[in-house]
């Protein structure tokens, strides 16, 4: 059973990060007949910590002796923490702690210090997107899954960006307290227990057009026909050039295929069209090449982890018809 719990700091600490940690395992909400938790805030660089927030400092009297004790220990994110080394110290203790059976828990890049004490080794991870290749750099033991909110891997959870750290602890709470103290968690917090998708819907993939010598022409005009059906042949023939020639010089440039880059695309102005429209399904579906609601939902649901009603939500709330309807329901 989740008793003992520590968030452990270093310099350059982000406050938001810490926060979260601090909200679900730091407040006793006692009174309202949930779990308590014996919360600590640990510095692993001195008692004053210093944050990425300018003039905000942090002070505990705690120690990494601290840890020992920890059932769930947590490292929030901070400033510079994906190149900056972390005192021997504190990657002892977390080693001990995964030994004796305790959790790990990181909060973005707060798994740069998971990695560094070697417990990433041979398990799978998550990392905030922007940080998801770099870790694979310097940790390449690690099994990482960039397109999830976070990863439960036995002793040790990671997250992705600052929500997903929510997303996390409320996991862990879920597994340790049951499903009915985590919603009663969430619902203080006023976030939703669990969250539809991983973080895929989230992730920014611009094009690198300036990597586009032979084929940018092209792919300006596929951009602006994405509704049509169209052919390796018929590319190819836009580009003055064979099929197999415009294949391999596409895959070359952009790093993908024909198909996938247009499939890529037709989902991007599906998720644009749902964030700044009113458009049903059907017609962004006629809109964007993908002919029905049911193959765009296919498609949107394999590449962001989400269904286009559930990306609608998140991004955009009730459409503007709703909120018309809603207010003359209220009327009447």
């Amino acid at each position: 059973m989740l008793k003992n719990v520590a968030a452990v700091l270093l310099d350059g600490v982000h406050p938001f990060e810490l926060g979260v940690v601090c909200e679900v395992f730091g407040i006793d909400r006692s009174d309202e007949g949930l779990p308590t938790y014996d919360f600590a805030v640990v510095s692993a660089e001195g008692p004053t910590l210093g944050t990425h927030v300018g003039g905000l400092t942090v002070s505990t009297p705690y120690g990494l002796e601290r840890l020992e004790e920890a059932d769930l220990i947590a490292l929030p994110a901070g400033r510079d923490y994906v190149v900056r080394d972390y005192p021997p110290e504190l990657l002892e203790c977390l080693v001990r702690a995964v030994e004796r059976g305790a959790r790990v828990l990181s909060v973005c890049s707060g798994v740069f210090v998971l990695g560094a004490a070697g417990l990433l080794d041979g398990r799978r991870c998550s990392a905030h997107w922007k940080h998801a290749d770099e870790l694979s750099r310097q940790h390449p033991g690690a099994i990482v899954q960039p397109d999830v909110l976070y990863v439960d891997e036995g002793p040790v959870v990671t997250s992705a960006g600052t929500a997903a750290g929510i997303d996390a602890c409320l996991h862990i709470v879920r597994q340790e307290q049951g499903p009915e103290v985590a919603n009663k968690i969430a619902r203080r917090m006023v976030v939703p227990p669990h969250r539809d998708g991983g973080q895929a819907q989230y992730i920014e993939r611009p094009l690198p057009r300036s990597q586009c010598d032979t084929v940018g022409e092209v792919l300006t005009w596929m951009e602006r026909h994405l509704d049509e059906d169209v052919t390796v042949e018929q590319l190819a023939e836009r580009a003055l050039m064979s099929p197999r020639t415009f294949a391999r010089r596409f895959q070359q440039e952009t790093g993908t295929t024909p198909y996938r880059w247009i499939l890529r695309q037709r989902v991007l102005l599906a998720q644009e069209l749902l964030e700044a429209t009113d458009e049903t399904v059907d017609a962004i579906a006629g809109r964007t090449g993908f002919g029905t609601a049911a193959a765009l939902r296919h498609q949107f649901v394999t590449a962001l982890g989400t269904t286009p009603q559930a990306y609608r939500r998140t991004f955009r709330g009730p459409s503007a018809a709703q909120a018309a309807a809603a207010g003359c329901a209220g009327a009447a």
